[in-house]
């Protein structure tokens, strides 16, 4: 029996919001539609695909409305905000690949998994919290809020003041073996989404939420490892990685080695709110043996696949 190919591929949350104008749900389905539709060309090309997603857009919203209508409903903690963008996010993706199975006329099923990430409870994170979330706030009331609820608080970019959360390293995916039994028998899966619902494991054994933000590719980077994946995507808003990005001896790459991929860290030239925490994501997966790490955008993957564009990164 042929031995399973099994891809993961992240795709990010910004991916389904083209633009300010197409925001609504509506909107985001139709850009599932396009990001599946590229990912299906895999699974005719034989691999076993579980798709992971960002959330950082979806979460916004959410937690936006719950703010909005405070006065009146209770509010939604912040893990919650990220299960329910697992499950809507999880419907679309789904949804999209039905339809674009049926319309091949590929006997495949997809399901989308609601899942968990613990991390530590004493990860440095949750003493220095840095990722903005919610909306901006006057000084004021940013303050009279850090005071009220426990908030920690910045002023962001001269655009106001935000509340920021942790953001973790993930250490263990709870459905890992679940997503790793669909995935053997035949199910395409859609987890992980925004790097997973953050969950501490307590001293009884009990999981408990707690109020964090985690990067979706380090989370999808673990999975990937703890499943045994062979290839390990992140799905950008680039054709390939580049060196010196932006200047005039920009250079694009078409592949590097892991001992390159840290030589040009070190070098300053993966910017750390885009480029770096991807690079650092697959250099994780890579310390596993057996894998290769690709980066490229959702339209180009196939013909990456075929070694013709993205960047590939090797051990």
């Amino acid at each position: 029996m042929t031995k399973k190919r099994v891809a993961v591929v992240a795709v990010g949350g910004n991916s389904l919001i083209k633009d300010e104008k197409r925001k609504s749900i509506p909107d985001q389905y139709d850009a599932a539609v396009e990001s599946m539709r590229h990912i299906v060309d895999m699974v005719e090309q034989g691999w076993e695909v579980v798709v992971t997603h960002g959330n950082g857009p979806q979460v916004g919203f959410i937690h936006r409305r719950s703010e909005i209508s405070r006065h009146e409903l209770h509010e939604v903690p912040l893990d919650y905000c990220g299960a329910d963008t697992q499950g809507s996010i999880g419907y679309m993706f789904v949804q999209a690949l039905h339809n674009e199975f049926r319309l091949r006329g590929i006997k495949k099923h997809a399901v989308a998994v609601v899942t968990q990430t613990i991390v530590d409870t004493h990860d440095p994170a949750f003493q220095h919290p840095t990722k903005p979330i919610g909306s901006f706030m006057d000084e004021a009331t940013a303050h009279e809020r850090a005071e009220r609820e426990g908030w920690v608080v910045v002023e962001d970019a001269g655009r106001g003041w935000r509340r920021v959360v942790a953001s973790p390293i993930p250490q263990e995916i709870v459905e890992a073996d679940a997503i790793h039994k669909l995935i053997n028998a035949g199910f395409m899966v859609v987890g992980v989404g925004g790097g997973g619902i953050p969950v501490v494991k307590l001293d009884n054994g009990d999981l408990k939420g707690v109020e964090a933000v985690i990067d979706k590719d380090f989370g999808s980077s673990l999975l990937a490892t703890m499943i045994g994946a062979n290839l390990f995507i992140i799905s950008t808003a680039v054709e390939k990685v580049a060196i010196n990005f932006n200047k005039p001896n920009q250079q694009w790459l078409d592949r590097m080695t892991v001992a390159e991929a840290r030589q040009y860290i070190a070098e300053g030239h993966f910017a750390k709110g885009s480029m770096l925490p991807k690079i650092q994501a697959i250099l994780r997966f890579l310390e596993h043996d057996g894998g290769e790490a690709l980066i490229t955008n959702p339209e180009n993957i196939g013909r990456a696949l075929r070694g013709e564009t993205g960047t590939w990164i090797v051990p």
